[in-house]
């Protein structure tokens, strides 16, 4: 579609218009091109910043980067990448910028807005000013909307402002139930990986396999590495490694077990194997490991 930018202006009307709570103040689609300085110039001034110091703005705005990439930072968030399909809120009085990246450029969708139905719809749950970015995708209906939302008022008409507030609405409404769908997944992501790592802890004396857990539980090996990595930040195989070593280091504190009835009990192929990787990861050998917990005990 072309290119549009609009930044609405309170005009007198010749009769009062109905609140619909939502006031559609700006909205625009803009394919920003390669190597050029960002804004461009065709930003009025209560909306133009320069990068180095950022800016505040009054208003609501949501903005969806469609393609191209580059940064994006607000107060309380760090620098973040930002990637084709991602969606992001600007909150009243919090500072912020972003920009693309001169190499890629970036298409742009936005709407500015306010109103007391605003208010409480960027006040759910979902909506978080310390957590404004939101991976999109590539959403048809959500597309199909913005650009309803954009010609609305490009050729204006009788009812154009209400028809704007409806179609934000929608916009919102949509973000809202994207939000919650991903939520609801990362929800049952977590759970799942919290089942397998039971298991892991319910089968240390025994040498299963992490595909073996993945299969038992009805996911790709794949699928369940990444995920597992995601939520606890170390692949199945280390995790069920320390899981086991730590089990080795309290046998070797509380009972008399031989080294190699220690690495039986664990899962280990052999003490040969056992002794190696204990050394790996604790620096010495178990029986170096025993005899220093006991000197140190005797010494207490």
């Amino acid at each position: 579609m072309d290119t549009f930018r609009k930044y609405i202006k309170e005009e007198p009307h010749p009769e009062p218009q109905p609140d619909w709570g939502v006031s559609v103040l700006d909205v625009g689609h803009y394919v920003h091109p390669t190597g050029k300085a960002y804004p461009d110039l065709q930003h009025p001034e209560d909306y133009f910043f320069e990068w180095e110091k950022g800016r505040v703005l009054k208003e609501y705005q949501l903005i969806y980067i469609a393609s191209g990439k580059g940064t994006f930072e607000a107060q309380s968030v760090g620098s973040v990448e930002v990637n084709p399909g991602t969606l992001f809120f600007l909150y009243p009085g919090t500072w912020h910028r972003f920009k693309p990246d001169p190499a890629t450029g970036w298409a742009e969708y936005w709407v500015g807005f306010e109103g007391h139905y605003a208010d409480h719809l960027m006040n759910q749950d979902c909506f978080n000013a310390e957590k404004p970015l939101l991976h999109m995708g590539f959403n048809a209906e959500f597309i199909n909307i913005f650009i309803q939302l954009i010609d609305t008022i490009k050729f204006g008409g009788p009812g154009s402002r209400q028809l704007a507030a409806c179609l934000n609405i929608q916009l919102l409404g949509l973000v809202y139930a994207s939000a919650l769908l991903k939520a609801q997944s990362q929800n049952r992501k977590a759970q799942l990986i919290n089942n397998i790592k039971y298991s892991i802890h319910e089968n240390l004396n025994s040498a299963i396999s992490p595909e073996e857990l993945a299969a038992n539980h009805n996911v790709s090996y794949a699928w369940f590495r990444k995920a597992f990595k995601e939520i606890t930040g170390q692949s199945p195989g280390q995790y069920q490694l320390n899981l086991k070593i730590q089990k080795a280091c309290r046998m070797l504190h509380e009972t008399g077990l031989s080294i190699s009835e220690i690495a039986f009990q664990n899962g280990f192929e052999s003490e040969y194997y056992f002794s190696r990787i204990f050394k790996s990861k604790m620096s010495k050998s178990p029986s170096t490991y025993r005899k220093e917990f006991i000197q140190k005990t005797d010494n207490g």
